[in-house]
Protein backbone atom coordinates (compact mmCIF):
# COMPACT_ATOMS: atom_id res chain seq x y z
CA UNK A 1 0.00 0.00 0.00
CA UNK A 2 2.62 2.50 1.11
CA UNK A 3 4.74 1.26 -2.26
CA UNK A 4 2.10 2.74 -4.38
CA UNK A 5 1.39 5.41 -2.35
CA UNK A 6 5.42 6.55 -3.13
CA UNK A 7 5.21 5.26 -6.84
CA UNK A 8 2.19 7.77 -7.18
CA UNK A 9 3.75 10.50 -6.04
CA UNK A 10 6.81 9.76 -7.96
CA UNK A 11 4.53 10.13 -11.08
CA UNK A 12 2.73 13.26 -9.93
CA UNK A 13 5.65 15.09 -9.44
CA UNK A 14 7.74 13.81 -12.58
CA UNK A 15 4.63 14.89 -14.56
CA UNK A 16 4.41 18.17 -12.80
CA UNK A 17 8.01 18.52 -13.45
CA UNK A 18 7.92 17.86 -17.55
CA UNK A 19 4.61 19.96 -17.66
CA UNK A 20 6.53 22.98 -16.54
CA UNK A 21 9.13 22.01 -18.20
CA UNK A 22 7.30 21.66 -21.34
CA UNK A 23 6.02 25.39 -20.59
CA UNK A 24 9.04 27.01 -20.52
CA UNK A 25 9.17 28.43 -23.93
CA UNK A 26 6.85 31.15 -26.00
CA UNK A 27 3.63 30.37 -26.65
CA UNK A 28 3.17 33.66 -28.91
CA UNK A 29 3.19 37.03 -26.11
CA UNK A 30 5.98 38.08 -23.76
CA UNK A 31 5.00 35.98 -20.80
CA UNK A 32 4.97 32.59 -19.51
CA UNK A 33 2.18 32.45 -17.37
CA UNK A 34 3.70 29.48 -15.31
CA UNK A 35 5.54 29.02 -12.15
CA UNK A 36 7.88 27.02 -14.70
CA UNK A 37 11.09 27.66 -12.34
CA UNK A 38 9.25 26.25 -9.10
CA UNK A 39 11.23 23.03 -8.09
CA UNK A 40 14.71 24.98 -8.40
CA UNK A 41 13.03 27.52 -6.00
CA UNK A 42 12.16 24.57 -3.63
CA UNK A 43 16.27 23.55 -4.28
CA UNK A 44 17.65 24.43 -0.46
CA UNK A 45 21.12 23.73 -1.93
CA UNK A 46 20.99 25.98 -4.79
CA UNK A 47 19.48 28.38 -2.20
CA UNK A 48 22.45 28.08 0.69
CA UNK A 49 25.42 28.20 -2.05
CA UNK A 50 23.61 31.20 -4.26
CA UNK A 51 23.53 33.35 -0.61
CA UNK A 52 27.26 32.17 0.05
CA UNK A 53 28.90 32.78 -3.88
CA UNK A 54 26.79 35.82 -4.69
CA UNK A 55 25.91 37.20 -1.08
CA UNK A 56 22.10 38.05 -2.76
CA UNK A 57 19.40 35.38 -3.33
CA UNK A 58 15.76 36.22 -4.97
CA UNK A 59 12.64 36.04 -2.70
CA UNK A 60 11.26 33.14 -4.35
CA UNK A 61 14.34 30.94 -3.05
CA UNK A 62 12.80 31.33 0.33
CA UNK A 63 10.61 28.48 -0.83
CA UNK A 64 13.46 26.26 -0.32
CA UNK A 65 12.78 26.95 3.62
CA UNK A 66 9.66 24.60 3.21
CA UNK A 67 11.56 21.78 2.12
CA UNK A 68 14.45 22.15 4.67
CA UNK A 69 11.46 22.26 7.44
CA UNK A 70 10.01 19.30 6.09
CA UNK A 71 13.02 17.29 6.12
CA UNK A 72 14.40 18.65 9.54
CA UNK A 73 10.79 16.76 10.56
CA UNK A 74 10.15 13.97 8.15
CA UNK A 75 13.32 13.17 7.25
CA UNK A 76 14.81 12.89 3.44
CA UNK A 77 11.40 12.32 1.71
CA UNK A 78 12.03 14.87 -1.37
CA UNK A 79 14.52 12.30 -2.58
CA UNK A 80 12.10 9.04 -2.05
CA UNK A 81 9.33 10.72 -2.92
CA UNK A 82 9.58 13.56 -5.07
CA UNK A 83 13.13 14.21 -6.60
CA UNK A 84 12.21 14.04 -11.10
CA UNK A 85 15.73 12.66 -11.02
CA UNK A 86 15.34 10.14 -8.22
CA UNK A 87 12.19 8.79 -10.09
CA UNK A 88 13.80 8.32 -13.17
CA UNK A 89 17.16 6.98 -11.24
CA UNK A 90 14.74 4.12 -10.02
CA UNK A 91 13.05 3.79 -12.67
CA UNK A 92 16.31 2.45 -14.78
CA UNK A 93 17.47 0.79 -11.81
CA UNK A 94 14.83 -1.58 -12.32
CA UNK A 95 16.18 -2.61 -15.41
CA UNK A 96 18.86 -4.33 -12.91
CA UNK A 97 18.28 -6.95 -10.32
CA UNK A 98 18.38 -6.09 -6.59
CA UNK A 99 21.56 -7.39 -5.03
CA UNK A 100 22.84 -6.32 -1.88
CA UNK A 101 25.06 -2.75 -1.70
CA UNK A 102 28.10 -4.80 -0.08
CA UNK A 103 31.72 -3.42 -0.13
CA UNK A 104 30.02 -0.48 -1.91
CA UNK A 105 28.11 0.58 1.07
CA UNK A 106 30.63 3.26 2.07
CA UNK A 107 30.69 4.95 -1.10
CA UNK A 108 28.04 7.06 0.26
CA UNK A 109 30.53 9.30 1.91
CA UNK A 110 31.40 10.81 -1.14
CA UNK A 111 28.36 12.74 -2.05
CA UNK A 112 28.79 14.60 1.70
CA UNK A 113 32.54 15.21 0.50
CA UNK A 114 30.98 16.71 -3.14
CA UNK A 115 29.00 18.65 -0.79
CA UNK A 116 31.65 19.85 1.53
CA UNK A 117 34.04 20.61 -1.94
CA UNK A 118 31.25 22.82 -2.99
CA UNK A 119 30.11 24.90 -0.12
CA UNK A 120 33.69 25.48 0.91
CA UNK A 121 34.36 26.93 -3.22
CA UNK A 122 31.21 28.97 -2.47
CA UNK A 123 31.96 30.30 0.57
CA UNK A 124 35.17 32.10 -1.27
CA UNK A 125 32.38 33.20 -4.43
CA UNK A 126 33.02 30.48 -6.63
CA UNK A 127 29.58 28.96 -7.77
CA UNK A 128 29.98 25.16 -8.97
CA UNK A 129 26.93 24.33 -7.38
CA UNK A 130 25.01 24.07 -11.00
CA UNK A 131 27.23 21.43 -12.39
CA UNK A 132 26.24 18.60 -9.65
CA UNK A 133 22.67 19.28 -8.36
CA UNK A 134 20.62 17.41 -9.58
CA UNK A 135 17.41 19.46 -10.31
CA UNK A 136 20.01 21.43 -12.38
CA UNK A 137 21.74 19.16 -13.66
CA UNK A 138 18.39 17.48 -15.08
CA UNK A 139 16.83 20.76 -16.46
CA UNK A 140 19.87 21.72 -18.40
CA UNK A 141 20.11 17.57 -19.59
CA UNK A 142 16.39 18.41 -21.12
CA UNK A 143 17.01 21.35 -22.43
CA UNK A 144 20.45 21.03 -24.21
CA UNK A 145 20.02 17.49 -24.93
CA UNK A 146 17.11 15.40 -24.28
CA UNK A 147 14.42 17.18 -25.56
CA UNK A 148 16.04 18.43 -29.06
CA UNK A 149 16.51 14.69 -29.33
CA UNK A 150 12.69 13.79 -28.74
CA UNK A 151 11.93 16.69 -31.00
CA UNK A 152 13.95 15.81 -33.90
CA UNK A 153 13.25 12.00 -33.70
CA UNK A 154 9.33 12.78 -33.92
CA UNK A 155 9.28 15.33 -37.01
CA UNK A 156 11.89 12.24 -38.56
CA UNK A 157 9.31 9.76 -38.14
CA UNK A 158 6.23 12.22 -39.33
CA UNK A 159 8.24 13.31 -42.18
CA UNK A 160 9.15 9.94 -43.13
CA UNK A 161 5.44 8.93 -43.19
CA UNK A 162 4.75 12.17 -45.47
CA UNK A 163 7.50 10.88 -47.61
CA UNK A 164 6.02 7.88 -48.48
CA UNK A 165 3.42 9.03 -48.04
CA UNK A 166 0.97 5.65 -47.58
CA UNK A 167 -3.14 6.72 -47.61
CA UNK A 168 -3.95 5.05 -45.21
CA UNK A 169 -1.85 6.34 -42.44
CA UNK A 170 -1.21 10.34 -43.82
CA UNK A 171 -4.85 11.61 -42.67
CA UNK A 172 -4.37 10.20 -38.96
CA UNK A 173 -0.58 11.19 -38.84
CA UNK A 174 -1.09 15.10 -39.74
CA UNK A 175 -3.97 14.75 -36.94
CA UNK A 176 -1.40 13.20 -34.46
CA UNK A 177 1.17 15.18 -35.77
CA UNK A 178 -0.41 18.78 -35.09
CA UNK A 179 -1.94 17.74 -31.58
CA UNK A 180 1.93 17.02 -30.57
CA UNK A 181 2.97 20.16 -31.77
CA UNK A 182 0.40 22.21 -29.95
CA UNK A 183 0.96 20.29 -26.72
CA UNK A 184 4.42 18.49 -26.42
CA UNK A 185 6.78 19.88 -29.34
CA UNK A 186 8.99 22.76 -29.68
CA UNK A 187 8.07 25.52 -32.17
CA UNK A 188 11.12 24.96 -34.08
CA UNK A 189 13.52 22.30 -33.64
CA UNK A 190 16.94 23.34 -31.39
CA UNK A 191 20.25 22.96 -31.99
CA UNK A 192 22.88 23.48 -29.37
CA UNK A 193 26.29 23.00 -29.34
CA UNK A 194 26.94 20.89 -26.69
CA UNK A 195 23.92 18.54 -27.23
CA UNK A 196 26.27 15.54 -27.52
CA UNK A 197 28.41 15.36 -24.93
CA UNK A 198 25.66 17.14 -21.84
CA UNK A 199 23.45 14.04 -22.71
CA UNK A 200 26.33 11.63 -22.80
CA UNK A 201 26.57 12.94 -19.43
CA UNK A 202 23.07 12.61 -18.18
CA UNK A 203 23.18 8.94 -19.99
CA UNK A 204 26.26 8.20 -17.71
CA UNK A 205 24.00 9.24 -14.42
CA UNK A 206 21.17 7.25 -15.98
CA UNK A 207 24.12 4.14 -16.70
CA UNK A 208 25.37 3.74 -12.95
CA UNK A 209 21.67 2.77 -12.26
CA UNK A 210 23.06 -0.53 -13.70
CA UNK A 211 25.89 -0.81 -11.67
CA UNK A 212 24.02 0.17 -8.09
CA UNK A 213 20.37 1.36 -7.73
CA UNK A 214 20.23 4.89 -7.51
CA UNK A 215 23.99 5.13 -7.70
CA UNK A 216 23.68 9.04 -8.14
CA UNK A 217 21.43 9.28 -5.13
CA UNK A 218 23.42 6.98 -2.95
CA UNK A 219 26.47 7.92 -3.46
CA UNK A 220 26.59 11.09 -6.00
CA UNK A 221 24.31 13.67 -4.97
CA UNK A 222 25.00 16.92 -2.71
CA UNK A 223 21.68 17.85 -2.84
CA UNK A 224 21.08 14.59 -1.18
CA UNK A 225 24.08 15.19 1.30
CA UNK A 226 22.34 18.29 2.48
CA UNK A 227 18.72 16.58 2.76
CA UNK A 228 20.89 13.62 5.32
CA UNK A 229 22.60 15.94 6.83
CA UNK A 230 19.27 17.85 8.09
CA UNK A 231 17.52 14.81 8.36
CA UNK A 232 19.78 13.31 10.85
CA UNK A 233 17.62 14.26 14.08
CA UNK A 234 14.11 13.77 11.46
CA UNK A 235 10.97 12.81 13.56
CA UNK A 236 10.06 10.13 11.44
CA UNK A 237 12.07 7.12 12.39
CA UNK A 238 12.10 3.66 11.80
CA UNK A 239 11.67 1.03 14.52
CA UNK A 240 12.12 -2.60 14.76
CA UNK A 241 9.58 -5.41 16.89
CA UNK A 242 10.91 -8.39 18.42
CA UNK A 243 9.84 -9.90 15.58
CA UNK A 244 12.80 -9.21 13.74
CA UNK A 245 15.27 -11.87 12.82
CA UNK A 246 17.84 -9.79 10.54
CA UNK A 247 17.39 -12.03 7.68
CA UNK A 248 18.40 -9.15 5.38
CA UNK A 249 15.32 -8.67 2.87
CA UNK A 250 14.79 -5.30 3.83
CA UNK A 251 18.54 -4.50 3.15
CA UNK A 252 18.76 -6.01 -0.29
CA UNK A 253 15.46 -3.61 -0.91
CA UNK A 254 16.23 -0.33 0.72
CA UNK A 255 16.57 2.33 -2.44
CA UNK A 256 18.77 4.22 -0.29
CA UNK A 257 21.25 1.68 1.03
CA UNK A 258 20.23 3.07 4.43
CA UNK A 259 20.43 -0.58 6.15
CA UNK A 260 22.97 -3.04 6.68
CA UNK A 261 23.78 -5.77 8.49
CA UNK A 262 20.31 -7.37 9.02
CA UNK A 263 18.80 -4.27 11.22
CA UNK A 264 20.92 -1.69 11.60
CA UNK A 265 19.86 1.53 9.81
CA UNK A 266 21.28 4.85 9.00
CA UNK A 267 18.87 7.75 9.32
CA UNK A 268 20.62 10.18 7.65
CA UNK A 269 20.70 7.99 4.06
CA UNK A 270 16.86 6.62 4.48
CA UNK A 271 15.04 7.70 1.47
CA UNK A 272 12.02 6.84 3.34
CA UNK A 273 10.82 4.45 0.23
CA UNK A 274 8.70 2.39 3.07
CA UNK A 275 9.79 -0.89 1.40
CA UNK A 276 11.52 -2.83 4.32
CA UNK A 277 7.88 -1.93 5.95
CA UNK A 278 5.91 -3.31 2.76
CA UNK A 279 8.12 -6.57 2.54
CA UNK A 280 9.23 -7.40 5.94
CA UNK A 281 8.28 -11.27 6.08
CA UNK A 282 7.76 -11.50 9.43
CA UNK A 283 5.85 -7.58 9.76
CA UNK A 284 8.45 -6.24 12.38
CA UNK A 285 9.29 -3.13 10.34
CA UNK A 286 7.65 0.10 11.03
CA UNK A 287 7.67 3.87 11.08
CA UNK A 288 6.63 6.28 12.58
CA UNK A 289 6.87 9.76 14.62
CA UNK A 290 9.17 9.47 17.98
CA UNK A 291 12.20 11.76 19.07
CA UNK A 292 13.31 8.39 20.80
CA UNK A 293 16.95 7.66 20.02
CA UNK A 294 20.44 9.72 19.29
CA UNK A 295 21.27 10.14 15.52
CA UNK A 296 23.72 7.73 13.88
CA UNK A 297 27.29 9.75 13.90
CA UNK A 298 28.45 10.49 9.94
CA UNK A 299 31.68 8.44 9.72
CA UNK A 300 33.21 10.68 7.26
CA UNK A 301 36.96 10.40 8.80
CA UNK A 302 38.23 13.30 9.74
CA UNK A 303 41.26 13.41 7.40
CA UNK A 304 38.81 13.18 4.64
CA UNK A 305 36.32 15.94 5.46
CA UNK A 306 39.46 18.22 5.59
CA UNK A 307 40.53 17.34 2.14
CA UNK A 308 37.15 17.34 0.68
CA UNK A 309 37.07 21.36 2.26
CA UNK A 310 40.53 22.16 1.88
CA UNK A 311 40.25 20.84 -1.96
CA UNK A 312 37.11 23.33 -2.59
CA UNK A 313 38.82 26.28 -0.79
CA UNK A 314 42.30 25.37 -3.03
CA UNK A 315 40.15 25.62 -6.25
CA UNK A 316 39.35 28.70 -5.71
CA UNK A 317 42.52 30.37 -6.86
CA UNK A 318 43.23 28.06 -9.82
CA UNK A 319 39.99 28.67 -11.58
CA UNK A 320 41.11 32.57 -10.72
CA UNK A 321 44.60 32.76 -12.27
CA UNK A 322 43.68 32.02 -15.81
CA UNK A 323 44.35 34.63 -18.31
CA UNK A 324 40.48 34.97 -18.55
CA UNK A 325 40.39 36.67 -15.58
CA UNK A 326 43.39 39.27 -15.74
CA UNK A 327 42.05 42.73 -15.36
CA UNK A 328 41.50 44.32 -18.67
CA UNK A 329 41.46 41.05 -20.63
CA UNK A 330 37.80 39.81 -22.45
CA UNK A 331 36.77 37.47 -24.17
CA UNK A 332 34.99 39.74 -27.39
CA UNK A 333 32.66 36.77 -28.27
CA UNK A 334 31.33 36.25 -24.82
CA UNK A 335 28.04 37.89 -25.16
CA UNK A 336 25.60 37.51 -22.40
CA UNK A 337 21.80 37.92 -22.53
CA UNK A 338 20.31 41.15 -21.59
CA UNK A 339 19.68 41.98 -18.24
CA UNK A 340 22.86 39.64 -17.23
CA UNK A 341 24.95 40.48 -14.29
CA UNK A 342 28.50 41.85 -14.61
CA UNK A 343 30.98 38.80 -15.46
CA UNK A 344 31.74 38.41 -12.27
CA UNK A 345 29.00 38.64 -10.25
CA UNK A 346 26.98 36.44 -12.88
CA UNK A 347 29.46 33.58 -12.60
CA UNK A 348 28.26 33.47 -9.29
CA UNK A 349 24.82 33.69 -9.78
CA UNK A 350 24.33 31.39 -12.80
CA UNK A 351 23.52 27.34 -11.89
CA UNK A 352 24.25 26.30 -15.25
CA UNK A 353 20.95 24.89 -15.36
CA UNK A 354 19.88 25.87 -18.95
CA UNK A 355 16.20 27.05 -18.25
CA UNK A 356 17.19 30.48 -20.41
CA UNK A 357 18.58 28.16 -23.74
CA UNK A 358 15.07 26.53 -23.41
CA UNK A 359 13.05 29.37 -23.32
CA UNK A 360 14.77 31.41 -25.92
CA UNK A 361 12.63 31.44 -28.83
CA UNK A 362 15.43 32.08 -31.66
CA UNK A 363 17.71 29.12 -30.40
CA UNK A 364 20.74 31.81 -30.20
CA UNK A 365 21.26 31.38 -26.31
CA UNK A 366 23.93 28.00 -26.25
CA UNK A 367 26.01 26.48 -23.18
CA UNK A 368 29.74 27.37 -23.44
CA UNK A 369 32.23 24.76 -22.41
CA UNK A 370 35.25 27.02 -21.64
CA UNK A 371 35.08 30.20 -23.30
CA UNK A 372 34.71 31.82 -19.67
CA UNK A 373 36.75 29.32 -17.61
CA UNK A 374 36.01 25.94 -16.21
CA UNK A 375 33.93 27.97 -13.66
CA UNK A 376 31.91 29.58 -16.73
CA UNK A 377 31.37 25.99 -18.34
CA UNK A 378 27.59 25.48 -19.43
CA UNK A 379 26.49 28.98 -18.81
CA UNK A 380 24.83 30.76 -21.80
CA UNK A 381 26.48 32.70 -24.54
CA UNK A 382 24.62 34.87 -27.48
CA UNK A 383 25.67 33.01 -30.79
CA UNK A 384 24.37 35.47 -33.44
CA UNK A 385 24.90 32.71 -36.04
CA UNK A 386 23.03 30.34 -34.55
CA UNK A 387 19.93 32.45 -33.85
CA UNK A 388 20.03 36.38 -32.74
CA UNK A 389 18.36 38.43 -29.37
CA UNK A 390 14.51 38.75 -30.30
CA UNK A 391 13.98 42.23 -29.79
CA UNK A 392 10.51 42.12 -28.15
CA UNK A 393 11.14 39.40 -25.73
CA UNK A 394 12.51 38.98 -22.15
CA UNK A 395 11.62 35.37 -21.56
CA UNK A 396 15.13 34.16 -20.18
CA UNK A 397 15.11 37.19 -17.47
CA UNK A 398 11.59 35.49 -16.31
CA UNK A 399 13.10 32.02 -15.94
CA UNK A 400 16.52 32.83 -14.37
CA UNK A 401 15.74 31.16 -11.06
CA UNK A 402 19.60 33.03 -9.07
CA UNK A 403 18.79 36.56 -10.76
CA UNK A 404 21.98 36.00 -12.98
CA UNK A 405 19.92 37.28 -15.92
CA UNK A 406 17.30 39.84 -14.39
CA UNK A 407 13.75 40.37 -15.26
CA UNK A 408 13.86 43.45 -16.84
CA UNK A 409 10.73 45.50 -18.55
CA UNK A 410 10.15 45.44 -22.04
CA UNK A 411 11.10 49.23 -22.90
CA UNK A 412 14.15 48.90 -20.56
CA UNK A 413 15.41 45.83 -21.81
CA UNK A 414 15.01 47.05 -25.55
CA UNK A 415 17.82 49.95 -24.31
CA UNK A 416 20.42 47.23 -22.96
CA UNK A 417 23.76 46.87 -24.85
CA UNK A 418 24.68 43.12 -25.06
CA UNK A 419 27.49 44.54 -27.48
CA UNK A 420 28.02 46.04 -30.59
CA UNK A 421 28.02 45.29 -34.41
CA UNK A 422 31.22 45.34 -36.92
CA UNK A 423 31.38 45.74 -40.32
CA UNK A 424 34.09 43.85 -41.98
CA UNK A 425 34.86 45.85 -45.04
CA UNK A 426 37.11 42.87 -46.68
CA UNK A 427 33.80 40.62 -46.91
CA UNK A 428 30.80 42.83 -46.93
CA UNK A 429 28.60 42.44 -51.00
CA UNK A 430 28.49 47.01 -51.28
CA UNK A 431 32.40 47.27 -50.42
CA UNK A 432 34.35 44.47 -51.27
CA UNK A 433 32.20 43.64 -54.25
CA UNK A 434 30.08 46.64 -55.84
CA UNK A 435 27.12 44.38 -55.02
CA UNK A 436 24.39 46.44 -53.51
CA UNK A 437 23.15 44.66 -50.31
CA UNK A 438 20.83 46.51 -47.75
CA UNK A 439 19.63 43.04 -45.42
CA UNK A 440 21.78 44.20 -41.79
CA UNK A 441 19.89 48.07 -42.21
CA UNK A 442 16.53 46.47 -43.39
CA UNK A 443 16.69 44.03 -40.29
CA UNK A 444 17.89 46.31 -37.15
CA UNK A 445 14.88 46.45 -34.99
CA UNK A 446 16.02 49.69 -32.94
CA UNK A 447 14.10 53.37 -33.90
CA UNK A 448 15.78 54.83 -35.46
CA UNK A 449 17.94 52.25 -37.21
CA UNK A 450 21.04 51.40 -35.65
CA UNK A 451 22.24 50.47 -38.81
CA UNK A 452 21.97 53.69 -41.54
CA UNK A 453 22.95 53.29 -45.22
CA UNK A 454 26.04 55.79 -47.18
CA UNK A 455 25.40 55.98 -50.91
CA UNK A 456 28.40 55.56 -53.11
CA UNK A 457 29.67 55.26 -56.56
CA UNK A 458 32.26 52.02 -57.19
CA UNK A 459 33.15 50.37 -60.17
CA UNK A 460 33.27 47.13 -61.32
CA UNK A 461 35.28 44.78 -63.04
CA UNK A 462 34.23 46.14 -66.36
CA UNK A 463 34.87 49.99 -65.39
CA UNK A 464 30.84 50.50 -64.57
CA UNK A 465 29.63 52.64 -62.15
CA UNK A 466 27.45 50.89 -59.67
CA UNK A 467 25.62 52.95 -57.02
CA UNK A 468 25.20 51.07 -53.64
CA UNK A 469 24.49 51.63 -50.33
CA UNK A 470 27.32 51.34 -48.21
CA UNK A 471 26.20 49.87 -44.31
CA UNK A 472 27.64 52.17 -41.15
CA UNK A 473 27.13 50.99 -37.63
CA UNK A 474 25.35 53.93 -34.74
CA UNK A 475 27.76 53.68 -31.72
CA UNK A 476 25.02 54.92 -29.80
CA UNK A 477 22.11 53.10 -30.96
CA UNK A 478 23.35 49.19 -32.05
CA UNK A 479 22.82 47.26 -28.69
CA UNK A 480 24.32 44.39 -29.95
CA UNK A 481 21.25 41.56 -30.99
CA UNK A 482 22.50 40.39 -33.46
CA UNK A 483 19.94 39.68 -36.04
CA UNK A 484 22.20 41.81 -38.84
CA UNK A 485 25.08 38.88 -38.12
CA UNK A 486 22.27 36.06 -38.06
CA UNK A 487 20.84 37.34 -41.72
CA UNK A 488 23.84 38.16 -43.29
CA UNK A 489 23.91 36.51 -46.80
CA UNK A 490 27.54 36.54 -46.24
CA UNK A 491 28.03 32.33 -46.29
CA UNK A 492 30.26 31.34 -43.50
CA UNK A 493 32.61 34.04 -41.56
CA UNK A 494 29.70 36.82 -41.83
CA UNK A 495 30.54 40.62 -43.32
CA UNK A 496 28.89 42.03 -40.02
CA UNK A 497 29.46 40.22 -36.82
CA UNK A 498 28.71 41.15 -32.71
CA UNK A 499 31.45 41.54 -29.92
CA UNK A 500 30.38 42.04 -25.96
CA UNK A 501 32.33 45.83 -26.91
CA UNK A 502 30.29 48.62 -25.11
CA UNK A 503 27.88 46.35 -22.97
CA UNK A 504 25.66 47.71 -20.40
CA UNK A 505 26.90 45.69 -17.70
CA UNK A 506 30.59 46.69 -18.32
CA UNK A 507 32.21 49.76 -17.31
CA UNK A 508 35.52 49.04 -18.97
CA UNK A 509 34.39 47.03 -21.95
CA UNK A 510 33.71 49.89 -23.88
CA UNK A 511 34.69 50.83 -27.50
CA UNK A 512 35.19 54.79 -26.35
CA UNK A 513 36.01 56.56 -23.17
CA UNK A 514 33.51 58.57 -21.46
CA UNK A 515 32.56 61.79 -22.80
CA UNK A 516 34.60 60.67 -26.35
CA UNK A 517 33.39 61.98 -29.33
CA UNK A 518 31.58 59.43 -31.67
Amino acid sequence: MIKNLRRASQAVFLLLFLFLFIQTESKGYDDLGYPVRLFLDFDPLIFLTTLLASHTVPVAFYLSVILIVLTIFMGRVFCGWVCPLGTLNNMTGTLRKARPIGDRRRLYRWKYYILLFILAAALFRLHLTGVLDPLSLLIRSLSVSIYPLINYAVRSFFDTIFFWNPSVMVQGSEFLYDLLKRSVLAFEQPFFVQSAFVGLLFLIVLGLNLIERRFWCKFLCPLGALLGVLSRYALLRRSLSEGCDACGACETLCQGGAIHDGDRWNLSECLYCMNCDDLCPRNAVSFGFSAKGAPAALDLGRRNVVIAFASGLVTVPLLRTTALSKPGYVNPRLIRPPGALEEREFLRACIKCGECMKVCITNGLQPILFEAGLEGIWSPVLIPRIGYCEYRCTLCGQVCPTGAIARLPLEEKQKVKIGLAMIDEGRCLPYAHATPCIVCQEACPTSPKAIWLEEAQVRNREGRVVRVKRPRVDLELCIGCGICETLCPVIGQPAIYVTNVGESRSKTNQLLLPGAAT
